[in-house]
């Protein structure tokens, strides 16, 4: 056997052309899905631009502008100006993802619109499921899933993405859209969401923080992956058609386990904390952002995920 020095590695790492020449993992922009933030008026986030909220107005131009530059999803998320015990803004045919899907589907019919199916933005307790005696209910909240999940079909959603954790809501969501004639549109499931401390940016751009408790009832505990596997597996018997794991960076084992375990397209979501503390390290001048942020994209994909969904889909447009 050969060894050094007629083996040396460090050939092929000489050059630039060369090392992408034997790249393993490459990023494409098809590869990513943008979150979207639609409420009543705009608010801008100076910080962290892609956590800011469109009106659906300003959201068409956001969108046109990002279409032009190559992104080819978005994931919507609705933020209602008025919320209820049960989240009823969620399945309202004129409710604010509703109206959104509406405006863009003519606009762009190139683009795939997703949306995300849960309760916490609509709901005036903020949890993702209805209460009882301060409890979230699972059975009775699959029913106002389904609803939502129809609503979006029929307002011009190519996918509809659960990410409730409520056990079953897959099932749910795909009896409801076949009863409703939806029997071609996607279901991408959060088959595997965290309790994480990781969502804060996100809970305040989506309004959507509990007013009692927290979800470590119903989202799942981090240090567990086997559990992970049944949840996909769940799903995957429930009928989704991918399975999602969030948040992306910090569950690079969970994404390469459910890929091994799994024949699905497999998501991960690069959630706002993680985009979040790579910014803020940035601004101090303690990383690159642009090398930061590919770095750790390329990361995810590596392990196994054949998309994800970032706040970088619209840098990453001029960076790649």
């Amino acid at each position: 056997m050969s060894s050094f020095p007629d083996i040396r590695l460090r050939r092929m790492r000489r050059t630039g052309a060369l090392r992408a020449l034997v790249r393993e993992t490459r990023l494409d922009l098809d590869d990513f899905v943008l979150p979207l933030f639609v409420g009543i008026e705009t608010r801008r986030n100076e910080e962290l631009p892609p956590l800011g909220r469109f009106s659906v107005d300003d959201l068409a131009g956001e969108v046109e502008e990002v279409v032009r530059l190559g992104v080819s999803a978005v994931l919507l998320f609705g933020v209602p100006d008025e919320k209820d015990d049960e989240g009823s803004g969620a399945y309202d045919t004129d409710g604010i993802v509703q109206q959104a899907l509406r405006e863009l589907r003519p606009r762009f019919p190139e683009l795939v619109l997703m949306t995300d199916v849960c309760l916490c933005e609509y709901t005036a307790h903020g949890h993702c499921g209805r209460v009882e005696d301060g409890e979230v209910q699972n059975d009775a909240t699959l029913d106002v899933l389904g609803r939502t999940a129809v609503s979006h079909a029929e307002a011009g959603a190519d996918i509809v993405a659960p990410s409730d954790m409520m056990d079953g809501r897959v099932a749910a969501l795909r009896e409801a859209l076949d009863e409703a004639g939806f029997e071609g549109t996607p279901i991408v499931s959060y088959a595997a969401k965290y309790a994480s401390a990781f969502y804060g940016p996100f809970r305040e751009a989506a309004d959507s923080t509990p007013a009692f408790g927290d979800r470590r009832g119903y989202q799942m505990d981090p240090a567990n992956v086997r559990e992970a596997l049944r949840e996909c597996e769940q799903d995957v018997a429930e009928g989704a058609d991918v399975l999602m794991i969030k948040p992306a960076m910090l569950n690079l084992d969970v994404i390469r386990a459910v890929r091994e375990d799994f024949d699905l397209p497999v998501a991960a979501y690069n959630v706002s904390g993680e985009y979040a503390m790579l910014k803020a390290a940035a601004a101090k001048g303690w990383l690159d952002e642009r090398q930061a942020a590919v770095e750790s994209l390329t990361a995810i994909k590596r392990a196994g995920a054949d998309f994800i969904v970032s706040y970088w889909a619209k840098e990453l447009a001029g960076w790649l």
